[in-house]
């Protein structure tokens, strides 16, 4: 096997590696949700993930890093981490509390999109017609999870389980992409910034989880939770999926493997809460990803 060989197969497996985390990350929420109040479990999650991140540094010796760090970086850093993951993961659990989890995590991966959408006014690209069509592929998908309609005409009644929660799921794929787009201009090391991001977030959910009196997480299933979540959702998960990326020869070798995502996540739904997996999701699912990868051969 020669030296490519090797570092595609290593691309691989850190990116399924990734994948394999991110596909519990739902049913893990709505676990950890029902024994933790929204802040508490954020808390956790953050803190969590800001200690992965500071042990990687360490143990890379990337710590040093931080000298080069001016006060524009860490307002810069400060400014980050108020929309990921703070922002972003209080709407995202506040969604996850209202709708059932085959809904939310669905509806929150349209995230790409919102992406394309939100490039337009603040990067200044241009979208065509194909890739609108692309767009309302997906965001039909959307409408047929939010509405599991038993027939095609019930779609344009909008009678959604949770309103609420399906106008919160899409806000997160804002503060997502928002998050992105602005982190497009963020040449410092990923580890670093990701590090300085979820310490100054830890401390804004501290402050507020205080000043609510919502800093106790109050039973072990819900510190458990929130250590899981911020281990495998955000912090050794992001750091993995990075090991991915700069290990592939292009990108697109394992940025597909992110469409297993969802369909992986509904096996656990269905295995783990005992979800009955409706078909208006399986289908509302294929319109968003083939959406997804109409937009991406079409923008």
């Amino acid at each position: 096997m020669d030296t490519g060989d090797r570092q595609h197969q290593v691309a691989y497996f850190y990116a399924m590696a990734a994948v394999g985390f991110w596909a519990t990350s739902a049913t893990a929420f709505k676990l950890s949700l029902a024994h933790v109040g929204q802040l508490p479990l954020l808390l956790v999650a953050s803190v969590t993930s800001t200690g992965a991140f500071f042990a990687y540094l360490a143990a890379t010796g990337r710590l040093r890093l931080l000298r080069a760090f001016t006060k524009r970086d860490y307002l810069w850093s400060a400014g980050l981490g108020l929309l990921n993951p703070f922002l972003y993961y209080v709407i995202l659990f506040q969604a996850y509390s209202l709708l059932p989890a085959q809904e939310a995590q669905p509806i929150n991966f349209v995230w790409p999109l919102t992406l394309v959408l939100l490039s337009i006014p603040l990067l200044g690209q241009r979208i065509g017609l194909l890739s609108i069509l692309a767009i309302l592929i997906s965001f039909t998908g959307v409408l047929v999870i939010a509405t599991h309609p038993a027939k095609p005409a019930d779609i344009v009644e909008l009678h959604f389980s949770s309103g609420p929660g399906v106008l919160l799921a899409l806000g997160s794929t804002i503060i997502w992409a928002l998050f992105w787009v602005v982190n497009t201009r963020d040449r410092r090391d990923e580890a670093v910034r990701l590090f300085v991001n979820f310490l100054f977030a830890s401390a804004y959910i501290l402050i507020l989880s205080l000043l609510l009196g919502q800093a106790r997480v109050g039973n072990w299933q819900g510190l458990l939770g929130g250590i899981y979540i911020g281990l495998f959702e955000m912090g050794i998960t992001f750091l993995v999926w990075l090991k991915a990326l700069k290990s592939a020869k292009t990108t697109a070798h394992v940025v597909n493997l992110i469409y297993l995502v969802p369909f992986l996540s509904l096996l656990v739904i269905a295995l783990v809460l005992g979800e009955k997996i409706l078909p208006s999701t399986i289908i509302g699912l294929l319109f968003i990803v083939v959406g997804i990868i109409l937009q991406r051969a079409w923008g």
